[in-house]
């Protein structure tokens, strides 16, 4: 049940506290060759906030992932405390494995105020109860279902464009994407923030190839996350519908730079982000 799957990544994404700023975080039971770059994240996120307190929200974060996580052992999250201001603090994370660092995060928590307010408005796309799920659009596809897109998934995500699994059209760098839990979350703000974190490396890079055809199905294209950044402007809860708008800005030297713009189905812009990964291909 898609419940069951979300109850399983919110227990995947609650840190094991080891000792003062440590924490220690693991993987589901799944057939990867590397651990989903938006799970160490959204576990890293999670180590900075247990270190804050209650009343600062994450604003943002920056991150570089640095080596391939293994899957199979466990993560350790060292969190260091550079500044705790009247209004600001900041964190520096490392996730570690194998006597090394995998990935850094720098996370800013603000007390909540007042101040100017605008935001771009969001596209006009078709709401997501109108688009298949993406097991829908595959079968419908005729391409086999793996064992790791026929289980039940804790994101649901809708495209709004779709160039299909065999990537043969080069499109504009350009998608939306309709994304949500599927199932209820609980009530706890940063619990909402950590998961649209996990959930904002699952599609975003993909803009990137959009124009060059081929797809994420082929055996021979490589792409990796090597550093994501988010801002987060307002509240929002991560088990309602968000309308995830991306494009691509530039592509060269073996990297994508992708963005995008999250907005809740009433049009509320609630965070940005920013990527570049790498993306390789044999061909």
């Amino acid at each position: 049940m898609p419940q069951d799957a979300v109850d399983a990544l919110v227990e995947v994404l609650d840190l094991e506290p080891i000792e003062v700023n440590i924490f220690r975080g693991v993987s589901p039971e799944e057939d990867r060759q590397r651990i989903f770059g938006g799970q160490v994240a959204g576990q890293a996120l999670v180590a900075a906030a247990r270190t804050v307190e209650p009343d600062r929200q994450v604003h943002s974060l920056h991150a570089y992932f640095l080596r391939a996580g293994d899957p199979r052992v466990p993560v350790l999250y060292e969190v260091e405390r550079p500044r705790d201001g009247g209004s600001f603090s900041t964190r520096r994370v490392a996730a570690i494995q194998h006597g090394k660092v995998i990935f850094n995060l720098s996370a800013s928590f603000q007390v909540p105020e007042q101040g100017f307010d605008h935001a771009f408005p969001m596209p006009d796309v078709p709401p997501p109860d109108d688009l298949p799920t993406m097991r829908e659009r595959l079968n419908r596809s005729g391409v086999p279902l793996a064992p790791w897109l026929d289980r039940p998934r804790p994101i649901d995500i809708r495209h709004v464009d779709w160039p299909g699994p065999d990537g043969t059209r080069d499109l504009e760098p350009r998608q939306n994407v309709w994304l949500r839990a599927d199932g209820r979350l609980p009530d706890d703000p940063i619990l909402h923030t950590i998961v649209l974190t996990y959930a904002s490396d699952m599609t975003l890079l993909d803009t990137a190839t959009l124009p060059h055809g081929g797809s994420w199905f082929e055996p021979n294209r490589f792409m990796a996350s090597l550093d994501h950044a988010m801002w987060f402007h307002r509240p929002f809860r991560a088990d309602d519908w968000l309308l995830y708008a991306q494009d691509s800005p530039n592509a060269s030297g073996g990297r994508g730079l992708a963005r995008g713009l999250v907005f809740t189905c009433s049009g509320t812009l609630v965070a940005t982000v920013m990527q570049e990964g790498l993306i390789r291909s044999a061909r």
